[in-house]
């Protein structure tokens, strides 16, 4: 455990894990360490006056935990509480997978893309809705010298994808919309 004030146990005894692994305590010899004289046990001359802090209370429901953790550390943060489609896969994420497997991280990085296209739908249905023009700098970039700001810098290599990275999902967002507009016509010019 990180939070008691005490080395936890070691699973194994010294002498079993120096059978088992070679080279196992090396650093044993208190001479080879060079973080000895920082490891003195002594809480009083910290201040701590607890044995274990007092917990932070969950108010937003359960906040999402690794499964390799007993509970919570006891403090953590709480401003970006899990919402939407994006909340239930960060949930699921943390309740099935370990923080060593690829999975979670996918899965995280799955829940980062579902939440910025939540986002963009939250602010079209609100009426403002995020305009790529302005909001990615494509005209302060144009307009303040374009050729001398990008020359001389370590990611010239991918600079001729900046504009297809950038502004192409905006254009096939607006490819769909436009072919979903021509098919919405295209019917009710058969009904009429």
């Amino acid at each position: 455990m990180a939070y008691w004030p005490q080395k936890p146990p070691l699973p194994e005894t010294p002498e079993q894990l120096r059978a088992r692994i070679p080279g196992w305590g090396v650093d044993l010899d208190p001479k080879d360490r060079p973080s000895v004289p920082q490891e003195v046990f002594d809480p009083g001359a910290y201040g701590a006056r607890w044995e274990f802090p007092d917990r932070q209370p969950e108010r937003y429901g359960p906040r999402e935990r690794s499964i390799e953790h007993a509970f919570l550390p006891p403090v953590f943060g709480t401003s970006a509480p899990l919402h939407g489609v994006s909340g239930r896969i960060r949930r699921f994420a943390y309740d099935r997978f370990s923080e060593g497997r690829n999975a979670h991280w996918l899965l995280l990085i799955a829940a980062d893309r579902v939440d910025t296209f939540e986002g963009l739908l939250a602010s079209a249905a609100r009426g403002r809705p995020d305009d790529p023009v302005t909001e990615t700098g494509v005209l302060a970039e144009a307009r303040s010298h374009p050729i001398a700001s990008r020359a001389g810098r370590v990611d010239t290599h991918h600079q001729v994808l900046d504009p297809l990275v950038v502004g192409g999902p905006w254009v096939l967002a607006g490819a769909g919309v436009l072919a979903a507009a021509v098919a919405a016509g295209r019917a009710l010019s058969r009904r009429g």
